[in-house]
């Protein structure tokens, strides 16, 4: 950022035109992908049945409370405000500007490179069910999920993907009806009851460790670090547009995530892959259907959260307003830096395609600090509430989620270690 960086960045944007049905298109495409329901069946495996399923009802609880929050925090200081770096630069400062830009990014690379493994690992999916024997590597899909991302990313706004993003959120209650079916025709039909065991495995240091590792991935299936990005595309009366925005997006995840969880763990128990679709034996056009639903949906997503990082070097790169600026410049610009962006995530995914791993890091130091940490300290310095239950409330989730975000990413980079040891560069696995 250049001298200015002290102060928060003047807003300039049209005001929003989407309705909240919009919102809960955005959010429920921000939050509710196959990378996120996928491993919630191996998290619980890490944790059993008591304390997964607590978790889950926890950390869906409190996120919906932390982005009811953030979205409290519209125009707090009579200012619009269309960034989460810009919220929290106006709140904390300039080291609040950055903490968040530091984390906005790092959570979304690295839940670009986890969809984009899991995208490419669906395609092959699809693939092999046709040619069991073929030779295409994962790889190959991985990089033709970024010939699509790359189309798609010439698009301006997120606002410009409303409809792209409708039909990712219908293919996201079409992926979870088609994995719970699944998880339950396996479970009833396919598999021996008598070897589905719900113990946790593993020596003593292994369950500890992959208990931090399942808070970490738990985490992740609820990051979502646009909410100022998808409020400011929203019309007014803007506040009570996104609560019913964000409410109606929680609505289908209560209902899926837990779902999907508590199916997929009853169904295959502690021998769960960490991307629930590996686990599926048949039926062959329900599998084929599950990952094309799980392809349609990750599209939307992609762009989500790749947005950011657009909008922040494209403004760096043009340095100059809307009229000085020409539509063929404009045009080349976000080809130029979309590509870059896109073949950076692509070598990454490629080189290090380990699904799991990748969701709990990102979960864990990415998105827990966004989702559950900053919101409730930013309201309570932003509103400066005198309500008592609140402000404990509030240090509670602060206190509570730093130590899962230490812990979490703990497990996540203890796993990567071990399967860098393990696996060579650009696996095909």
């Amino acid at each position: 950022m250049s001298g200015d960086a002290q102060k928060v960045e003047q807003v300039t944007e049209k005001e929003g035109k989407g309705s909240w049905r919009h919102a809960s298109f955005h959010v429920a495409t921000t939050i509710a992908t196959p990378a996120a329901y996928a491993p919630l069946p191996f998290a619980l495996a890490s944790l059993g049945w008591p304390a997964g399923m607590t978790m889950l009802v926890i950390g869906t609880i409190v996120t919906w409370y932390s982005s009811v929050l953030v979205a409290s925090l519209w125009k707090w200081n009579g200012k619009r405000i269309a960034t989460y770096r810009d919220l929290a630069g106006s709140i904390f400062g300039r080291s609040g500007y950055w903490a968040v830009l530091f984390f906005q990014q790092f959570a979304a690379l690295g839940n670009n490179i986890t969809i984009q493994i899991a995208a490419g690992a669906s395609m092959k999916g699809i693939y092999k069910t046709y040619r069991e024997d073929g030779e295409m590597s994962l790889q190959v899909f991985i990089i033709i999920f970024a010939m699509i991302e790359l189309g798609l990313s010439q698009f301006p706004t997120i606002h410009s993907l409303r409809w792209v993003n409708a039909i990712c959120t219908t293919s996201t209650v079409g992926f979870t009806i088609t994995a719970i079916g699944i998880s339950l025709y396996n479970g009833l039909s396919m598999l021996d009851r008598s070897t589905i065991s719900y113990a946790i495995s593993g020596s003593k240091a292994a369950k500890i460790f992959g208990v931090f590792y399942a808070l970490g991935t738990i985490a992740f299936s609820f990051g979502d670090a646009m909410l100022p990005e998808i409020q400011s595309t929203i019309r007014s009366p803007n506040k009570k547009n996104m609560y019913k925005g964000i409410s109606g997006a929680y609505l289908l995840i209560m209902c899926t995530y837990w779902t999907l969880a508590a199916c997929g763990y009853w169904a295959f128990g502690n021998s769960v892959s960490p991307y629930l679709l590996d686990s599926f034996k048949g039926p062959r056009w329900a599998i084929i259907l599950a990952n094309l639903f799980a392809i349609i949906q990750i599209t939307g997503c992609y762009q989500i959260y790749c947005r950011p990082s657009y909008e922040y070097f494209e403004k760096r790169i043009l340095e100059c307003n809307e009229k000085r600026c020409s539509t063929a410049r404009k045009i080349l610009v976000r080809l130029l830096m979309t590509s870059v962006y896109m073949a950076i995530v692509t070598l990454i995914a490629c080189a290090l395609p380990f699904f799991g791993d990748f969701v709990a890091l990102c979960g864990a130091f990415g998105f827990t600090p966004l989702d559950f940490v900053i919101p409730s300290i930013a309201f309570l310095l932003a509103k400066r509430t005198k309500l008592k239950a609140l402000w404990v409330v509030n240090i509670l989730i602060v206190i509570t989620y730093t130590c899962i975000s230490i812990l979490g990413s703990i497990g996540a980079i203890r796993f990567i270690a071990l399967d860098v040891a393990t696996y060579k560069f650009f696996t095909n696995s």
